[in-house]
């Protein structure tokens, strides 16, 4: 069951990857997790061999943010990526692909 005012993985997902597209910034669907309450992760590829992986926060109250699960060569991220998977198979991974980083994370609306 979801808790009233919060919205699913899969329509927050769906938003997101919206708003990438309009901002032409390339990206794809890496993993499909659970419709309902699936974990939301980011991966950042810069495109030079670097990444970031970005995993929304946990708090109880206010909007919730982003925080990095992993930075640095893209291994080491995909390492970090393929840990979390093997403990939680019901999370969504959203690959970026964009030599300036872009992200749109930090946008209005995207915290929740």
């Amino acid at each position: 069951m979801v808790s009233e005012g919060r919205l699913t993985s899969e329509f927050w997902v769906a938003a997101y990857m919206a708003r990438l597209r309009l901002a032409d910034i390339p990206h794809f669907l890496r993993f499909r997790g659970d419709a309902t309450a699936g974990a939301v992760l980011v991966c950042v590829n810069t495109l030079d061999g670097r990444a970031c992986l970005y995993q929304r926060g946990m708090v109880y109250d206010g909007p919730r943010g982003w925080d990095v699960l992993s930075e640095g060569t893209e291994a080491d991220v995909e390492a970090a990526m393929v840990r979390q998977r093997s403990y939680d198979p019901d999370v969504w991974v959203i690959e970026v692909e964009d030599a300036a980083g872009r992200h749109l994370l930090d946008q209005d609306g995207l915290a929740e």
